[in-house]
């Protein structure tokens, strides 16, 4: 499919970003209705975290990931469902205790972050593939809790989407895929512009696709004003592309946008550039996944 990309939509994210635009979905019903929106608009992949419905914070709830799963498999638009296994792993030091992690630690293993993936079974699940810096804050992966997720993901038969922050997170992720704990076509997801990742910008996308395996399918993104420059950079070389109120709350300057906008603004990326966005049914056949529900 030369001449078409895949537009994953990420859906609302695990920031705190609520309560800067109404358009953040939180519930599950808001969620799965911004998924089928979406998908619409363009999207062939569905990327979902959930929400706690009374405070719109971070939630690892499997029955508020059951709920929105199920309305989105229930509603008769196809669309990619892609789990997020990525949460979790924040631990924010404790200055007064350097051991211990202080206000905002969310600490899963890697049994918990998979608990919801084993048990709804989506087509795709991301897998962090390294440690980082993330602000103040350090998301961690440990070498030998990513054998294990993998692992997990392994024997359930999802396709893990292996999300590298920076360079060494790609030498990390081949290492899985060399052992055997990442089976097919590997797949990458490039996220860029985050502090302290990897740039975003079209130097940095060539360096990463140059070290990834051979024959590999990848797909980038950027954060805040990079989401939309970074579609058509990505787009142009031969990636796939990630747009969505997780990365990027506005359309422009001062403009809040839905996720909804935001796939047609990336829709209309692609076709500037004489391409086109697959469907899901597309995406599933180039991407080779397992359809466990419908």
């Amino acid at each position: 499919m030369k001449n078409k990309r895949i537009i994953t939509a990420a859906l609302t994210g695990a920031g705190d970003t609520t309560e800067k635009s109404r358009h953040v979905p939180i519930t599950p019903k808001e969620i799965a209705e911004s998924a089928i929106e979406s998908a619409k608009a363009g999207a062939a992949i569905a990327h979902i975290h959930v929400r706690d419905p009374k405070t719109g914070k971070l939630s690892h709830d499997v029955a508020l990931f059951r709920e929105t799963v199920e309305r989105i498999r229930e509603s008769d638009t196809d669309v990619i469902i892609n789990i997020t296994a990525g949460g979790g792993g924040d631990f924010v030091p404790n200055l007064e205790n350097p051991t211990c992690g202080g206000e905002g630690t969310d600490i899963q293993t890697p049994k918990e972050r998979h608990e919801p993936v084993g048990e709804l079974l989506p087509e795709l699940t991301t897998l962090d593939c390294g440690s980082l810096n993330f602000g103040n804050q350090v998301y961690l992966g440990p070498e030998d809790w990513l054998r294990e997720h993998a692992k997990l993901i392994k024997e359930s038969g999802v396709k893990p989407e292996m999300e590298v922050f920076d360079t060494g997170h790609i030498r990390l992720a081949n290492q899985l895929i060399s052992e055997g704990l990442v089976e097919g076509t590997p797949m990458y997801q490039f996220c860029l512009g985050i502090p302290w990742g990897a740039d975003a910008d079209a130097e940095t996308i060539e360096y990463m696709k140059r070290r990834v395996v051979d024959g590999a399918h990848w797909s980038a993104f950027g954060i805040g004003r990079m989401q939309l420059p970074i579609v058509a950079q990505a787009a142009l070389l031969g990636g796939n592309v990630r747009v969505g109120l997780e990365d990027n709350l506005y359309l422009e300057k001062g403009v809040l946008g839905t996720n909804e906008q935001l796939v047609d603004q990336a829709v209309s990326i692609l076709n500037s550039v004489k391409l086109e966005p697959m469907t899901a049914a597309e995406a599933r056949e180039h991407l080779n996944l397992k359809k466990f529900n419908s």
